[in-house]
């Protein structure tokens, strides 16, 4: 079933297709945009919505200069000869259509190169037009070689008559009018008194519109005129036929109709895409189930509109109430808009737009009584609202407004309800406004059907023109005839009559409206202050992450300056162990040793602190108290809360909140045992168990200058077996060291692999 026009008139859909013929490069954009209509097709519309994304991203269509030539194909067609101007505007147009398409398969992204394909090759037309015609649409000299020989003739026989002419004008001078040489008939002529033509030989031509003057081609020039006629003749024969010939062309072109129809759905997207941007309009999404959801939506054609969140889905009827002017109508066009630019493949007004495909928008909209057709307003109403009922369905968009107006109010809303009624159990979607009170308490029992109202600022006697779903909307007449300054007496007669129940529905009313206001403020003092805890959060962050870069500065500070100390003291160490090979000054230079090995190891840097391991602390391995078993045990298996724990020869399973960690006991790093001694007290054993490669190696070099220096051997090295790194990097150094005589392992009773005996050369 086709979209009807009169809902398209409606909801002012021809307005739509104005801007989009405005925004037209050529009369047949234009007239494709004002013959624009919806589609139910699904597939087009996602395509159409492709091509102007296109033509927004990708392609910039340049339409201007294409003109409509379907009438000279016509006549071409008939047999017609077009002049040259003609033929010129129409190979201008085609050849403008051959740039159109070489542009966009440069740079499109894909829809508009299937719509390009329509542009059809009408090269060898435009260049035998442009070859042959000037600029003015005439017929070049050089179109054919007769054309050419011709007129290469005509010029010189010209020049001829007229230096002819020239010579008699003296020897005629007392009979002419005027002293020149003109043109009439296409003949060389001169103007002679009407009193004297008697007196001059030759043929009279043309005469003046006063009679005064005959024009008269002397017989002298009279077969150079005859030749001149005979080659003018020629000439124009020559012209038309070039261009029959270019008409033919043009006509006997069969891909001209199909170029001009492309252009014309190019120059269409084109305007889409302009008009996208002008409006600030973007690409709706599409949906099932008849699901709509638009954010941010509004009214396309009213300036400074107020946006508005409309859905549709579990709520398949919204019942708009309120009083008239604030906004219910404008609403209800706003989502009829929406759809049907939507399914005319453009984008929507809106910021965000989930919108389904619809087999037809249903309206009543507006008064049409007829005179003539004897319809009242009612009557009006209810011929369209029984086209509604027939057609109403899930794939259909249902927008009635006013419903239930025009007649008496107690009727109207029981026809009214029960309409409502029957278009939920067809599964329709739609938006209602009305005035009656009793379809708003109607609203608040009805599955599907939900109640909204247009805002109104009663201070400013004002509407608001914001949607306010959920909420029922009052008529505010007696509290605006209150601020108009009624008579407190005719107000109080007035809620006399209106009774209790309406009294209640009104106070109702304000108070869900106070409330609402109530928790409006409450929601942005919320609002605020979460935006100012994070905003503080983000501060202390801020601060916190500064001064750990700080910290972090000065350690590192603070390191390189421990390890430059260190090494400058190891630097005065190797300085002293070449002086204390001389035996003067070996008791003194040891002391020294002694005392900067033992400032150096108090300037290094301490270990950075272990990391805090984050998470539970409870792994496999670890070692556990069961305080409910009294015992200690290991922790076997992790089933998330659950447990199994080894205790002793028995495997338990227990809950992790029931065993506490069992605290490592701490092992203090073993450090060298070797710290220097006096000639008389020096150890011959030196504990580099827990040191680093290189520290262990710096030691065992001290130990064996002193050891030399002291004359003592050997030396007991002592660094674990492990894995035996620190072992084999320590053997690789003594192999080095020319101080050392040999090197060998321990007895085994005596450390084994865990120690090295090194003997010193003395």
């Amino acid at each position: 079933m086709p979209f009807a026009a009169r809902a398209l008139t409606a909801l002012d859909f021809p307005r739509i297709r104005d801007a989009l013929a405005e925004r037209s490069s050529t009369s047949l954009g234009a007239e494709r945009a004002r013959a624009l209509m919806p589609s139910d097709d699904g597939g087009r519309i996602r395509r159409e919505l492709d091509e102007v994304e296109d033509a927004l991203f990708g392609v910039s269509l340049s339409l201007g200069g294409i003109q409509d030539i379907r009438d000279l194909y016509g006549r071409a067609q008939e047999g017609r000869v077009l002049s040259g101007q003609e033929l010129l505007n129409a190979s201008y147009s085609l050849d403008g259509a051959m740039t159109v398409k070489r542009a966009i398969n440069a740079n499109s992204r894909g829809p508009l190169r299937d719509v390009a394909l329509g542009l059809g090759d009408h090269s060898e037309l435009v260049r035998r037009v442009l070859s042959s015609l000037d600029r003015d649409g005439g017929v070049r000299d050089d179109a054919s070689h007769r054309l050419r020989d011709l007129r290469r003739r005509i010029e010189p026989l010209r020049g001829r008559i007229r230096e002819k002419l020239a010579a008699t004008l003296d020897r005629w001078a007392d009979v002419l009018q005027e002293h020149i040489v003109t043109i009439r008939r296409d003949r060389y002529v001169l103007p002679v008194q009407a009193s004297r033509v008697g007196q001059v030989q030759g043929i009279i031509v043309d005469a003046s519109a006063t009679g005064q003057t005959y024009f008269v081609e002397p017989a002298a020039v009279t077969q150079l005129n005859n030749e001149l006629a005979r080659l003018i003749l020629d000439e124009e024969a020559e012209v038309r036929r070039i261009l029959t010939e270019l008409s033919g062309l043009l006509a006997s072109d069969p891909d001209v109709p199909v170029t001009l129809a492309t252009i014309g759905e190019l120059d269409l997207i084109s305007a889409k895409a302009r008009l996208a941007r002008e409006w600030r309009l973007n690409r709706p999404e599409p949906t099932q189930g008849g699901t709509y959801d638009l954010r941010e939506a509004r009214h396309p054609l009213i300036e400074n509109p107020v946006p508005n969140d409309i859905t549709l889905g579990d709520t398949k009827m919204l019942l708009i109430t309120g009083p008239n002017m604030g906004g219910k109508t404008a609403t209800l066009k706003t989502l009829g808009l929406a759809v049907l630019m939507h399914q005319c493949g453009m984008y929507v007004a809106a910021a965000s737009a989930r919108l389904p495909v619809v087999r037809d928008v249903l309206v009543d909209i507006g008064d049409e009584q007829s005179i003539e057709a004897s319809l009242s307003t009612f009557a009006s109403h209810l011929k369209h609202l029984r086209f509604v009922l027939r057609h109403a369905a899930p794939d259909t968009l249902v927008l009635i407004d006013e419903l239930g107006s025009g007649t008496d109010p107690a009727e109207g809303a029981a026809l009214a309800q029960s309409l409502i009624e029957t278009l939920l159990g067809q599964d329709a979607r739609g938006i209602i406004t009305s005035h009656l009170s009793p379809l708003k308490l109607f609203a608040l029992e009805t599955p599907g059907l939900k109640n909204a109202s247009m805002g109104f600022d009663l201070e400013a006697l004002a509407p608001t023109y914001q949607l306010q779903v959920g909420q029922p909307g009052r008529s505010y007449a007696l509290a605006i005839a209150r601020r108009m300054g009624l008579p407190e007496g005719v107000l109080a007669r007035a809620e006399e009559l209106l009774g209790p129940d309406a009294g209640l529905m009104e106070r109702m009313l304000e108070g869900l409206e106070r409330e609402r206001a109530d928790l409006a403020s409450e929601l942005e003092r919320a609002t605020t202050a979460r935006r100012d805890a994070e905003a503080e959060l983000g501060r202390v962050r801020q601060e916190r992450e500064t001064l750990e870069a700080r910290r972090d500065e000065m350690i590192a500070e603070a390191a390189q300056k421990a390890e430059t100390l260190y090494a400058d003291a190891i630097e005065r160490v190797r300085t002293l162990r070449a002086r204390a090979q001389e035996d003067s000054a070996r008791p003194r230079v040891m002391q020294e040793l002694r005392e900067l090995r033992s400032a150096a190891q108090k300037a290094r840097p301490a270990p950075p602190p272990p990391r805090e391991e984050r998470g539970d602390p409870i792994r496999v391995g670890s070692a556990v108290e069961v305080p409910a078993y009294g015992a200690t045990g290991q922790v076997l298996e992790m089933r998330g809360d659950d447990l199994v724990v080894q205790l002793g020869v028995m495997k338990v399973g227990v809950r992790r909140r029931d065993v506490r960690l069992k605290p490592e006991p701490k092992v203090k790093s073993p450090r060298p045992a070797f710290a220097g001694t006096s000639p008389n007290t020096f150890q011959g054993e030196l504990q580099l168990r827990g040191l680093g490669v290189e520290e262990a190696v710096e030691e065992l070099r001290t130990a064996i200058t002193e050891a030399q220096a002291l004359r003592e051997t050997p030396l007991r090295v002592v660094h674990g077996k492990g894995q035996g790194v620190l072992r084999r990097l320590l053997r690789d150094y003594l192999k080095t060291d020319k101080r050392v005589e040999s090197f060998h392992d321990a007895e085994a009773n005596q450390g084994g692999h865990g120690v090295t005996i090194v003997n010193v050369r003395v």
